[in-house]
């Protein structure tokens, strides 16, 4: 009787270091899909900003549309790169990562396609700057905030940082925060979006997470 309750002993600590090491597996291989996935989502999120940003162009076309459009189809076809090398899965709308075999690498920031501010006058001349050091926010007074609970993600553009809006007239002076690492850029609208703050490369390097492409808290203030 004693040997049969060692054997049974045995086998259930066996049993249940099994479960462990399983479930610590399934764990990482989670972790790494959805630290894709958040990747994913910004890439896919800069795909609908250019591609609405068109729409509005070829349905209120003047004189400089055709010049944008074609700037933004650049930067759509440099963020497509971006999403393949993430491993993005571009049948669900490239917003699913595709089940990696190992932990995904951390894709590159997409590069400005569209060159340094695009023909039109797409890019303005870059005069607003960063106000990263430290995770500062800008040094300056208090903004009004606006567009309280958006998103904020790249343009793909290039150039000096800049962004460009929806709902603000070029000029206007932004200051973006990512709230989930205290990283703030104060810049100038230079153009329009379908967003209500959609930062260059240069300016949303200045506020990322590592591998993200995606502010999801993030505070805007207008300060001029």
């Amino acid at each position: 009787m004693s040997r049969r309750k060692t054997l049974s002993r045995r086998k259930k600590l066996a049993l249940l270091a099994g479960a462990a090491a399983l479930a610590a597996g399934t764990a990482v291989v989670m972790t790494g899909t959805s630290q894709a996935s958040v990747a994913c989502d910004g890439l896919a999120q800069a795909v609908r900003n250019n591609e609405n940003f068109i729409a509005g162009q070829r349905a209120n076309p003047d004189a400089q549309s055709a010049a944008r459009i074609a700037n933004r189809e650049a930067v759509i076809a440099q963020i497509r790169v971006q999403q393949e090398a993430a491993g993005c899965d571009a049948g669900a709308g490239g917003g699913q990562a595709a089940p990696p075999a190992q932990p995904p690498a951390e894709p590159a920031p997409p590069t400005g396609a569209g060159g340094a501010g695009g023909a039109g006058g797409e890019q303005g001349d870059g005069q607003a700057g960063g106000d990263q050091a430290g995770g500062g926010q800008g040094g300056g007074a208090a903004g009004e905030v606006v567009c309280a609970g958006s998103t904020v993600t790249l343009s793909g553009e290039g150039g000096a940082p800049a962004a460009s809006s929806g709902q603000f007239p070029a000029g206007t002076r932004l200051r973006v925060t990512n709230l989930d690492n205290g990283k703030s850029t104060t810049v100038e609208v230079t153009s329009a979006s379908g967003s209500c703050a959609l930062l260059n490369n240069a300016a949303f390097e200045q506020v990322r997470e590592p591998g993200k492409f995606l502010i999801r808290n993030a505070r805007i203030e207008r300060v001029g």
